[in-house]
């Protein structure tokens, strides 16, 4: 009779390990001591984000000004082929563009 109740509780105690593996295989999956980490530190919280909008600042600084550089050149070419409606049109916005530097 022991030995019946001695296979259920192995049984068990497979089941049981083989979820307790599925659930650190999850948390290491999910950066969980990263996570732990950041909660336990506001310090750590505020220089993450502040890193990041720092960079995020001047990521979208630096996009916006190559953008900017090619639509002008662009329209510069578009002038330089003396489309008649376009190019006057093109050539007023570049003018302004200009005089605001």
């Amino acid at each position: 009779m022991f030995r019946f109740f001695n296979k259920i509780k192995n049984k068990e105690i497979d089941v049981l390990k083989t979820s307790i593996n599925n659930l650190i295989k999850t948390l290491q999956k999910s950066n969980i001591e990263e996570w732990t980490y950041i909660f336990g530190s506001k310090k750590e919280i505020i220089k993450r984000n502040l890193l990041a909008g720092i960079f995020r600042g001047v990521g979208i600084g630096i996009g916006v000004t190559i953008i900017t550089a090619i639509l002008i050149i662009l329209l510069q070419r578009i002038v330089a082929l003396n489309i008649p409606i376009i190019g006057e049109y093109i050539a007023d916005i570049v003018e302004i563009v200009q005089k605001s530097r």
